[in-house]
């Protein structure tokens, strides 16, 4: 077993393959960039050396910097985590020659199955499934669009060494397949030092299953079962789940079985994915491998109770795996939610700053679920627009899948995040969803589900009454605690007067009386349903945490003048609490307008301007691309909402903008 390992990688999944390092008595080596020197992961690891500058394609791409930063330190293995240089050939080879280990598969194995057409032509030779396409490099857009026209619309454009949703577009006309040539090109050379894209048909209605496997240097190769990942936005995993709701025992078994055949068949030798396209009558078709780890593996781990890393670090070094394929049981449901650094009110476009706030729920077992939570940040920390938005990856176990998402939507309401825009409250709104609850999933949830993008909606049923109920308890204990500081006489009086209130919330008027308990308060409604609620929060926490009746609640906590913004199950609301003469007064009270200005065309998130596509005195019309931003690896196309004719323009190409920066105005 090795001595001391260097982990190639950064953030959550540097941290997460230190701490199974850490357990098994092996000593880390971290790797940093300009942007990452005071990161998580570089505190974490016994050890720490300096690679370059911010850009991944000066620091973590470099593969001489990281055979020299094991030189330096004296590690003896490499774990790449996902991303960067975890599926490039070169890379083992690279460590190999100077005396490193790689830990993860051997070269011919990654040459084989990690790029993305070797591996369709390898699945092909095999006689595995495999969805319409074409296996060549694409050269041209005029390629491209020929091929396309020959499959049949809509096709998928992916870089052949991509993953992680980078280099990847789906086209429905001739016109999408020649801008998403371009964007996908051009992601996939910044992301991965490779442009080569393909082309292939997409499949209607898909979901996306994917089979754990795992190998060893003896030629011993098991599947550790399936995850479900189909919620995706921008071909990016959302919401990961183990096992699939869709699968039965007999068809998990065949695609497990197929799974290992492929991998036998490139003598694979790790951790890594075998990915499938679905239907919804159970058919499966070989989409690609990633011959990594992979984000989602917690779900698998949980279900497994199998540690993949450590697997991996143990094959790596010769040992041969500890478990047969009938001894690998599966055990309850458990649910991923990744948490970005991203607006999901602006098209899930990233967001970068410092984190003011960051409070992740509490680990461990929770009654009869478990949580997990995998990150590589901390309060305080920025969050740079040179990597990928992931903050976290948000993980609940339980026996049942309902109980499993139940206990994943009470963590994110008790998950805190200020400072940054942040995806918990769409998450939030996921896990409540009747759609998702019944697993009725494809790859097009969020484009069906979310067609006008999102907006967190206004709470209503018995969602709203638990929010009206903690705001009316949350006033009430304000305004003992101020009480207290001013010195105030309790007056019954007083009291008495303070006992009768309104809550307003979301547009609905809520009269109560809040009167006090031993257990907490109690908030009765007009029509006398009473509601106890017992909580330990204190004034400034930005969660509250309690009971409301009989049910736990997690609400989000932000203070306002006369009340709070709360935030609960995917919904937000402020709620003011009243006098009943306040309420009145308040009633009459003219709403302010915002007024808006449509003739400009702003940054929608912190990013560099790659192309401005039009000149000033053009017209362009409704839909025309006018500018290319690229943010956290990502190109994101703006595009004009109407006919309109360019008065000034404001950036210029290699600009970095804030969010809501001019770009470019209109007549």
């Amino acid at each position: 077993m090795f001595d001391k390992i260097l982990i190639a990688n950064r953030g959550e999944i540097a941290c997460r393959v230190i701490k199974t390092a850490r357990r098994m008595g092996i000593k880390t080596v971290a790797v940093y960039s300009d942007a990452d020197r005071d990161a998580v992961h570089v505190a974490m690891a016994d050890e720490a050396v300096h690679i370059g500058p911010a850009p991944a394609a000066q620091s973590y791409l470099v593969i001489e910097k990281i055979v020299e930063a094991c030189r330096k330190t004296g590690a003896q293995a490499v774990h790449p985590g996902y991303g960067f240089l975890s599926e490039r050939e070169a890379f083992p080879k690279a460590l190999a020659e100077a005396g490193i280990v790689f830990i993860g598969p051997n070269p011919g194995a990654i040459a084989a199955m990690g790029d993305k057409i070797e591996s369709k032509k390898a699945a092909a030779a095999a006689q595995v499934s495999t969805v319409p396409g074409f296996l060549g490099v694409i050269e041209s857009p005029e390629h491209a669009v020929k091929i396309a026209d020959e499959i049949g619309y809509p096709v998928m454009i992916k870089a052949s060494a991509g993953g992680g949703g980078k280099g990847m577009r789906i086209a429905h006309s001739a016109d999408e397949v020649a801008e998403g040539f371009a964007r996908a090109k051009s992601e996939a050379s910044s992301s991965f030092g490779d442009d080569r894209v393909f082309v292939e048909k997409f499949i209607t209605d898909p979901r996306h299953i994917e089979i754990q496997v795992i190998g060893d240097k003896h030629g011993n190769v098991i599947y550790l079962g399936e995850r479900e990942c189909s919620i995706q936005r921008r071909n990016q995993k959302v919401i990961e789940e183990a096992p699939s709701p869709l699968l039965d025992a007999e068809t998990r078994r065949r695609m497990g079985e197929q799974a290992v055949a492929l991998a036998k068949a490139v003598n694979y030798d790790s951790a890594g994915t075998v990915e499938f396209v679905a239907g919804q009558d159970k058919s499966f078709y070989f989409l690609e491998m990633n011959t990594r780890l992979q984000v989602e593996h917690p779900v698998t781990e949980m279900i497994t109770g199998l540690d993949l890393v450590e697997l991996m670090i143990r094959v790596a070094a010769g040992e041969p795996l500890p478990l047969s394929q009938d001894q690998v049981k599966l055990d309850g449901w458990a649910v991923e939610s990744r948490v970005y650094a991203e607006d999901p009110t602006r098209n899930f476009l990233p967001s970068i700053g410092r984190l003011t706030t960051y409070l992740p729920p509490e680990e461990g077992r929770q009654g009869h679920a478990i949580v997990r939570n995998d990150t590589g940040v901390e309060e305080g920390g920025e969050i740079a627009i040179h990597y990928d938005p992931m903050i976290a990856k948000l993980v609940t176990w339980a026996p049942t899948r309902a109980e499993a998402i139940a206990a994943q939507g009470e963590a994110l309401d008790a998950f805190a995040i200020d400072g940054i825009r942040h995806n918990i409250p769409f998450l939030s709104a996921l896990m409540a969803h009747p759609r998702w609850q019944e697993g009725r999933l494809s790859t097009g949830f969020i484009a069906e589900e979310f067609p006008e993008g999102f907006q967190a909606p206004e709470p209503a049923g018995d969602v709203a009454r638990r929010m009206m109920a903690a705001a009316a308890a949350i006033d009430h204990q304000l305004n003992q605690r101020k009480r207290g500081i001013s010195g105030q006489m309790r007056d019954p009086a007083l009291l008495r007067f303070e006992r009768d209130r309104v809550v307003i919330l979301a547009g609905q008027s809520y009269p109560v009386t809040v009167d006090p308990h031993e257990d907490g308060v109690v908030v009765t409604e007009a029509d006398g349903a009473a509601h106890l609620v017992a909580s330990d929060w204190r004034p400034g926490e930005p969660v509250w945490t309690g009971t409301i009746g009989a049910q736990r609640a997690a609400i989000q906590v932000r203070g306002l003048l006369n009340g709070v913004a709360l935030q609960h199950a995917g919904c937000a609301a402020e709620a003011r609490v009243y006098t009943r003469r306040e309420a009145e007064l308040a009633a009459l009270m003219p709403v302010k307008e915002q007024a808006g200005s449509g003739k400009q065309v702003l940054c929608p998130m912190p990013g560099l301007v790659k192309q401005i596509l039009v000149n000033e005195g053009q017209e362009v019309k409704n839909g025309e691309p006018i500018a290319v931003v690229e943010a956290m690896k990502m190109e994101n196309v703006l595009r004009a909402e109407r006919d309109a004719t360019v008065s000034k323009i404001h950036a210029k190409e290699g600009d970095s903008l804030a969010v809501d920066a001019v770009i470019l105005e209109f007549a």
